[in-house]
C-alpha cells in the first residue's frame, strides 16, 4: 500500500507539472499571438488541461498573462541589476548606469508590446490583492529600489530625494513603454526617449563622472 507521504508527493508532482505544462502554453501562445488573440480555452487545449484545471492557476486570462510575465520580469529585473553594478565599477555615470539597469526591464516590457502594455495596465488598475498581481507590485518595488540605490550612489542626489527621483523614473518607463504613439517604435527609440526624460530630472552634475 502506497504511504500517505508518497500520495501527497505524487499529487504535487502532477500539480507542478500540469502548472509548467499551462504556463509553457500560456508562454508560448502569448508570445505568437498576443494577449488579445489567445483565449483560455486554446491554453487549456494546448496545455493538456482541463479548462477548470487551468482556473485553478490562474482565475482569468489577466491573471494568467500575470503569471507569464512576473517571471519575465523578475529575470529582466536581475539582470538589470547585474547590469548597473557593472557600469557603475567602471566608472559610468548616473544616467548610464539607471541605463543598464532599466534597459533589460524595457526589452521584456516591448518584447511583445500588447503583452507588455497589458500587464503594465492590470498590475497598476488591478486588484492588488490578487496573488499574481501582489508579486509583480512586488516586483515593481524591487526595481524602483534598485533605481533608489543608484541614485543614491550619486552625491548630486539629495538621499532623501533619491527615492522621489526613482519613482519618477519608473512612471517615465511605464508611460514611453505603454505609451500609443510610442506603439510602434523600436527598442532603441524607446531607450532613447527613456534617457531624454531621465536625464531632464537629474541634476546636471548627476550626467557626467
Amino acid at each position: 500500500m502506497e504511504s500517505r507521504s508518497g500520495t501527497q508527493g505524487r499529487r504535487e508532482r502532477a500539480k507542478e507539472d500540469k502548472r509548467r505544462r499551462i504556463m509553457d502554453a500560456a508562454r508560448t501562445l502569448f508570445a505568437e499571438h498576443g494577449v488579445g488573440g489567445v483565449t483560455t480555452q486554446r491554453i487549456a487545449d494546448r496545455a493538456d488541461v482541463a479548462i477548470g484545471t487551468l482556473y485553478l492557476y490562474a482565475a482569468t486570462k489577466a491573471e494568467l498573462l500575470i503569471l507569464v510575465q512576473n517571471q519575465k520580469f523578475a529575470d529582466a529585473i536581475e539582470t538589470g541589476l547585474t547590469a548597473a553594478n557593472a557600469a557603475a565599477g567602471r566608472g559610468s555615470d548616473t544616467i548610464d548606469v539607471v541605463l543598464a539597469l532599466v534597459e533589460p526591464v524595457v526589452a521584456c516590457i516591448r518584447e511583445q508590446p500588447e503583452n507588455g502594455r497589458t500587464y503594465l495596465h492590470e498590475l497598476v488598475f488591478g486588484d492588488p490583492l490578487e496573488p499574481h498581481r501582489r508579486d509583480g507590485l512586488t516586483l515593481s518595488l524591487r526595481l524602483e529600489e534598485g533605481i533608489t540605490g543608484v541614485l543614491s550612489a550619486d552625491p548630486a542626489i539629495n538621499a532623501a530625494d533619491a527615492g522621489t527621483r526613482a519613482r519618477v523614473v519608473t512612471s517615465i518607463i511605464h508611460v514611453t513603454t505603454t505609451a500609443t504613439v510610442h506603439l510602434h517604435t523600436a527598442l532603441p527609440g524607446i531607450l532613447d526617449q527613456i534617457r531624454q526624460q531621465v536625464t531632464a530630472v537629474l541634476p546636471r552634475t548627476a550626467h557626467a563622472a
